[in-house]
Parts: C-alpha cells; structure tokens; sequence
C-alpha cells in the first residue's frame, strides 16, 4: 500500500464526520430528565435538512426510552421575479422570459412537534438564518420537561 493510499484511508472517517448531517440536538434544561442526567444530549435525527421542513425521530432517555417521531418545518420566505419582454439584439433575438427565486435574508422562524409511542408528545420553536442550516430554540415534553434546542 503506497504512502497516499494509507493517508487517504486514515483520513476517510473524519471527512466524513465533517460532511454529516449533525441534524437537531435537545439539551434538557429543565425536568425530571434534567435533573436525572444535566449532561444528556438527545440527538435528533432530521429528514430534509436543506429544505423548508421534512420528518424527525428520535428516543428520549429511560426509564421506557419512547421512540419518538415528529416533523420539523421553518417559514423561510422566498422572493420571486418574473421578467417578460421583447429583445432585438443579435445575441438574444425573440421573446425573453425568465423566472428566479431566492430567499429573502433575515431570520426565519420554525417549529417541531413529534409524538412518541408512549403517548409523550415533544412541541418547540427555533429560528435560524436564512440560508443557514443553524438555529436555536426551545422544546418542552408533556412529561414536564424543557429543552435547548440547537442545531
């Protein structure tokens, strides 16, 4: 095996961490969860990631560990412009038309909503930037506990 060949192939599990989806991460906050693990992370997984919303699912921890699954979406205003008209130059004789979109920047705002197998249903708000796959929020659970959401 050549020297570029076992650089290459040391250095494949990190590229391909980097490129992953991390999807949405719940931190408890506050509740019995919080209270029982402060350092827990419940990772989401999400569907869609580059789209205006898509599906989630995710296990919340024990004591039954419920298997949750939901949707996400986020408003994310677009801008789209038409353009008709007539052109008479050599390059571009004839009708034009054309049609773009693009997203409007500022802040978005979204929301998530699952419901679990045990009747446990997950509700939260986020707003992320517009062309951005990040954002922060909150979640609460029926189960009384809270969430920072991040992604």
């Amino acid at each position: 095996m050549t020297l570029r060949a076992r650089l290459v192939f040391c250095l494949l599990p990190a590229l391909a961490a980097c490129g992953s989806d991390a999807g949405i991460r719940l931190y408890p906050i506050k509740g019995p969860i919080a209270e029982a693990s402060p350092a827990l992370l419940i990772a989401v997984n999400t569907d869609n990631s580059s789209e205006t919303s898509g599906a989630i699912s995710f296990r919340l921890p024990k004591p039954d560990k419920a298997k949750c699954t939901g949707t996400w979406s986020s408003v994310t205003p677009k801008v789209i412009t038409k353009e008709r008209g007539l052109s008479l130059t050599l390059r571009d004789t004839g009708g034009k038309v054309k049609r773009s979109t693009e997203d409007v920047g500022g802040i978005n705002s979204g929301e998530i909503y699952a419901v679990c197998n045990d009747g446990t249903r997950v509700e939260g708000h986020f707003v992320s930037g517009s062309g951005t796959q990040s954002g922060t929020g909150t979640a609460t659970d029926t189960r009384g506990n809270t969430y920072k959401l991040l992604f």
